[in-house]
């Protein structure tokens, strides 16, 4: 019998990958090597090793017959094929998300592991209810409950949601205010020895000062709270730090006045380890944001901690401010 022309001849499709093989898996590490910019990096985040994700590349790219990363020892970038796939990738995964969503229902009880980053102070104590309020209601969920003051790369470092203190400059993520954080004037008896206690802001300028370096330095403004006239201070403090705790103790060492969040500092005036200065003078309050990354979709248990802090954040502030 004769052979059939070699154009007749029908195309060897490419080897499906094994059963096994969860292509959204494979897809989802495709991703996360992308946006974590090293196979190092997409495994810390997935909590795998660099071969583990490295297989898995390979895997996703003999499935598809494209090769979609250039690899070399120092530098990695997406082929053309590679750029394709990452854009389409994102949106089959979060429709397959949403499709997910919608099959299970609203009430679907939320799952997995939620990282959230939150300021030292804040994440220390005033929003452990909150976040323990969350795991109670919520057990299928667990939390990566990390604590730093500085800017979040959400994609670098794989974080869900960020608990934000101060204004929020980027245009990218989702932003929720969800309260704002009275600040006050205080400083330890010792600092008012021998001086009459500050009855007005300029006053205040003659005393030593410590800084907080997040909000401010060497100068700030304090408002009247009855007739919303602004005082500007300027003074060269002793000690700036950019801890709220750290300068919570040095104000308790007698060092100098500080300017800090009412909730830090309202048990040791009650106590009167520290003193309230100028008490009709507030420093401008400080916004309070939920920050997560924009998208199509967002699993359940990102939702449903968005909408507790929104409820008990305000609340937790009250109360560690109330009158004893």
């Amino acid at each position: 019998m004769p052979r059939p022309p070699k154009s007749a001849r029908p195309r060897a499709l490419p080897k499906p990958p094994p059963a096994t093989v969860d292509r959204l898996e494979l897809m989802q590490t495709f991703l996360r090597i992308v946006d974590a910019g090293s196979l190092s990096s997409a495994a810390a985040q997935l909590g795998t090793t660099q071969p583990t994700v490295s297989r898995r590349l390979q895997a996703l790219e003999r499935s598809l017959g494209l090769r979609l990363l250039q690899r070399s020892t120092h530098a990695m970038k997406l082929t053309e094929d590679g750029a394709r796939c990452y854009e389409r990738a994102k949106e089959l995964l979060a429709n397959w998300e949403m499709f997910e969503a919608d099959l299970r229902g609203a009430s679907d009880e939320p799952e997995g592991t939620l990282r959230v980053v939150a300021p030292h102070a804040f994440g220390q104590q005033l929003l452990v209810e909150p976040l323990t309020e969350y795991l109670r209601r919520h057990p299928r969920v667990s939390v990566e409950w990390l604590l730093h003051d500085r800017a979040v790369d959400f994609i670098a470092d794989g974080i869900d949601c960020a608990i934000h203190v101060g204004e929020v400059k980027d245009p990218s993520v989702v932003a929720i205010r969800v309260a704002e954080v009275p600040r006050i004037v205080a400083a330890a008896p010792s600092v008012l020895t021998g001086r009459p206690r500050p009855s007005h802001p300029d006053e205040l300028a003659r005393l030593p000062w410590l800084s907080l370096r997040t909000f401010y330095r060497n100068e700030l403004s304090l408002t009247h709270v009855a007739t919303g006239e602004a005082q500007p201070i300027v003074f060269q403090p002793r000690l700036s730090t950019d801890s709220l705790y750290a300068l919570r103790s040095a104000a308790l060492k007698g060092l100098g006045v500080c300017v800090a969040s009412a909730w830090v500092l309202h048990e040791d005036i009650v106590k009167g380890r520290l003193v309230h200065l100028v008490p009709e003078w507030q420093a401008a309050a400080l916004p309070m944001y939920l920050l997560y990354p924009a998208a199509r979709f967002h699993p359940a248990r990102l939702r449903r901690f968005v909408a507790l802090m929104r409820e008990q954040i305000p609340t937790a502030l009250a109360v560690a401010t109330r009158k004893q």
